[in-house]
């Protein structure tokens, strides 16, 4: 839809900073948005305008009143973006310490015993404060088993370790290194089968800017992004959390409202970037022939960017026009198979008898940037089961072409040979 329609990309193309060339290095093609996708450039002059305001919120004056009103919007187009009926919206300095806040106050909340739940899929940043504070309060640390083949974990793979006392669970969204996403409402029925009462936390860093998001469909209790990684900037995280888990935010001012999150005097800028990303969502869904809501439009875009993600994955893998894709390269072995539905704009892959890094560099000299993983904290849970030290992750997002990926693909036939 994005892709078959040159009009459409370009314009997508437009509306973003460094699409094509580096501001250090020139010319590139930007395979790796899993690190952090490319910003808006709605962001760029949003985060200008609101570094150079001096005024706080809070106060009597109009500029106080307009800052106010500014981060009440930001929280409902992100409530209107998660799909969230209730709840409220939360900023943080990442994602990750988002998660860690959301993540040690669902564990304090819950009732003394038992267990956490996670799975052998996730990300340190929701698996670390899982450990940490389930320890801490005197829980167990349980984990789901992922399936090394499909590069997922499944409502089954929770279902054999949910238990009548499992307090607090949490999903990974999407794998940064299998590229596969989760099915977080199958998986949070399975779980609240069991044990109804738990509270369920769900990372969606690296799913949001790829697809669907609705956390009423998944009755889950907490959502967790990293903004830079869906076309806004750094220096912040956002999280939703449902109302019963929204009464224990853990850190708060003695005197304060007691259902308080945020810590401090907040940045306008961050929020209103937000608002931003949301804005160019709902664009989009127009653009593709959505109509309707501002959340029917969000759907409509997100439909949209799916099915164009999966067009440059499949040519990937398949190939496209002349060129053989990674498939037909005898050297090249793709993570979680070549055919695999729950794929979500990223492709990981090794090269016979190269190491990873040295994939990498060479891609870089062609012009072209991706990232090694290794079997490190971060990524080894998924690659040590598969015998691996490394891998190659390419990772795309909805303004990425079909023509990127031809270069792409001309660039490893040289590589693996």
């Amino acid at each position: 839809m994005l892709g078959r329609d040159p009009s459409i990309i370009d314009e997508v193309r437009a509306r973003f900073a460094h699409v094509e060339s580096c501001p250090f290095t020139g010319e590139r093609i930007f395979f790796e948005n899993a690190g952090g996708a490319l910003t808006l450039n709605s962001v760029v002059e949003t985060s200008a305008k609101f570094a150079a305001i001096p005024d706080n919120q809070g106060r009597d004056n109009e500029a106080s009143k307009a800052l106010d009103a500014i981060i009440a919007k930001a929280r409902e187009d992100a409530k209107t973006f998660l799909n969230a009926k209730g709840g409220q919206v939360i900023l943080g300095e990442s994602g990750t310490e988002m998660m860690f806040r959301v993540v040690s106050a669902a564990i304090m909340a819950a009732p003394e015993g038992g267990q956490v739940l996670g799975s052998t899929m996730e990300h340190p940043a929701s698996s670390s404060p899982a450990q940490k504070w389930a320890q801490i309060t005197g829980k167990s640390y349980v984990a789901a088993v992922h399936d090394n083949t499909t590069g997922t974990v499944t409502a089954d793979a929770y279902r054999a370790k949910v238990t009548p006392d499992t307090r607090v669970a949490t999903i990974i969204h999407g794998s940064p290194v299998s590229g596969m996403g989760m099915d977080i409402a199958a998986i949070a029925a399975a779980i609240r089968e069991v044990a109804p009462e738990c509270f369920i936390i769900v990372d969606g860093i690296q799913h949001a800017a790829h697809g669907h998001v609705d956390v009423s469909a998944y009755g889950v209790d907490g959502y967790v992004v990293s903004p830079y990684k869906m076309f806004s900037r750094h220096g912040y995280g956002l999280a939703w959390v449902s109302d019963r888990l929204g009464k224990h935010p853990l850190n708060n001012l003695i005197g304060g409202p007691e259902d308080r999150w945020e810590l401090g005097t907040r940045d306008t800028g961050a929020y209103a970037t937000f608002s931003d990303v949301v804005d160019y969502f709902t664009w989009l869904g127009g653009r593709v022939g959505g109509q309707g809501s501002r959340r029917q439009l969000i759907d409509a875009a997100a439909e949209a960017i799916h099915a164009h993600e999966k067009d440059l994955t499949d040519a990937i893998i398949n190939g496209v026009g002349n060129q053989p894709g990674l498939r037909d390269m005898p050297k090249v072995s793709i993570l979680a198979g070549s055919d695999n539905p729950a794929r979500e704009g990223l492709v990981s892959l090794n090269v016979a008898g190269m190491d990873a890094t040295d994939v990498v560099s060479a891609l870089r000299e062609r012009g072209i940037r991706v990232h090694a993983r290794k079997a490190d904290h971060y990524s080894g849970p998924v690659l040590r089961p598969l015998g691996l030290d490394s891998c190659v992750r390419v990772s795309l997002c909805h303004y990425n072409t079909e023509g990127e990926v031809a270069s792409f693909l001309g660039a490893m036939r040289e590589i693996a040979g």
